[in-house]
């Protein structure tokens, strides 16, 4: 599992309103085609610079395919990462501060120690 991958995609998706868009239409297209395409280019580098080893695991394939932030936290991904994407991805369908409520209230079985975010 790679905590740094999954924060890399939170991320770079966050940073850009088409991916943003891409991702909450087509979930599962954008984790694959992000994982063959940005995964393993270096973050702030040339496009020609970059690594060829890095993966996500199918468990992690899954929580984002299925944008399923408690699964993300669990596995160590950074929880304002995951919260500032969520929040472009789905606060428009939900009143004012309805949907980070109901992201809190998902979050609510979960007491400390949290899991490790560092990477």
């Amino acid at each position: 599992m790679s905590k740094y991958l999954l924060d890399k995609f939170l991320y770079t998706v966050d940073r850009d309103p088409a991916l943003v868009e891409r991702y909450r239409s087509d979930p599962a297209g954008t984790v694959s085609w992000w994982e063959a395409n940005l995964a393993n280019r270096l973050l702030n580098c040339p496009a020609d610079e970059g690594s060829t080893w890095q993966a996500l695991t199918d468990e992690e394939r899954r929580a984002l395919r299925e944008h399923d932030h408690v699964a993300l936290f669990e596995m160590g991904a950074h929880p304002f990462l995951t919260l500032t994407l969520f929040i472009a991805l789905f606060e428009r369908d939900h009143g004012p501060l309805e949907y980070q409520r109901a992201y809190a209230r998902a979050m609510a079985h979960l007491s400390l120690p949290y899991p490790d975010i560092t990477t």
